[in-house]
């Protein structure tokens, strides 16, 4: 191996994993969305690799398409920030929807208290949810089933901006194995930091403090996704 190839799989390898690192959408959703529904860890980290994949994935796809057509990475750019926009827009539509519904929960879901006179003159008091009791069962699933799905959609469209420079470079130089190790490098180390970083917050939350704050938990998730959305369209993060 050159001393060229190498620095450039580790240039593949670092903003990889910095590039994952340093942008929270890429793991917030899911830790919060995690929590919220309670999955369990195999859960979390199934969905967040297919995520993962379809975010490399669909950068990937347009990278070699820009190879086959032989289009110049100036030309490539502009479709990738225009991706980022639509995930941007998407992850801040989901996220306030997501935190207007968690929140009407959250509030139905206060107990309060009913007291009840029988005929021999004894009371009794008990604790009384509506949300409970008239939520329907049928509703509830197909949010549940719907939340990894639109996760699904939102980052097949997030784009890896920083991948393209470094596909179409070895491309340039018609250095096929390169190609193909650039894109394995990349899309393992994007992935295996989305993964690292959930789990690692997800096993975190069991040695924190216990806050009664689980029925606002699908208000949290939707607020910290709508942030989420909300920094990368305006705050160029």
């Amino acid at each position: 191996m050159s001393t060229e190839s190498a620095a450039l799989y580790l240039t593949a390898a670092s903003i990889g994993f910095f590039h994952t690192l340093l942008g929270p959408d890429h793991y917030l959703p899911f830790i919060v969305i995690s929590k919220a529904r309670k999955w369990p860890l195999w859960k979390t980290n199934l969905i967040t690799f297919l995520c993962g994949i379809g975010h490399v994935g669909s950068s990937i796809l347009i990278g070699f398409i820009g190879i086959f057509l032989g289009i110049a990475v100036n030309k490539l750019t502009p479709i990738e920030a225009s991706r980022g926009s639509v995930a941007a827009w998407l992850m801040i539509a989901f996220g306030l929807v997501y935190f207007i519904w968690g929140l009407r929960k959250a509030i139905k879901q206060k107990e309060h208290v009913h007291e009840h006179v029988h005929s021999d003159g004894t009371m009794h008091v008990h604790k009384h949810s509506h949300f409970k009791e008239h939520s329907h069962v049928h509703q509830k699933k197909n949010i549940k089933e719907l939340t990894p799905w639109i996760l699904f959609t939102i980052f097949i469209f997030g784009p890896c901006e920083p991948f393209i420079p470094i596909l179409l470079y070895p491309a340039a130089q018609n250095n096929v194995m390169s190609v193909v190790l650039v894109t394995l490098i990349f899309s393992l180390t994007t992935v295996g930091t989305m993964m690292l970083v959930v789990t690692a917050s997800t096993l975190g939350f069991k040695f924190m403090p216990k806050l009664n704050l689980e029925r606002f938990m699908h208000a949290i998730a939707g607020a910290t996704i709508f942030l989420c959305g909300f920094s990368i369209e305006f705050l160029g993060l």
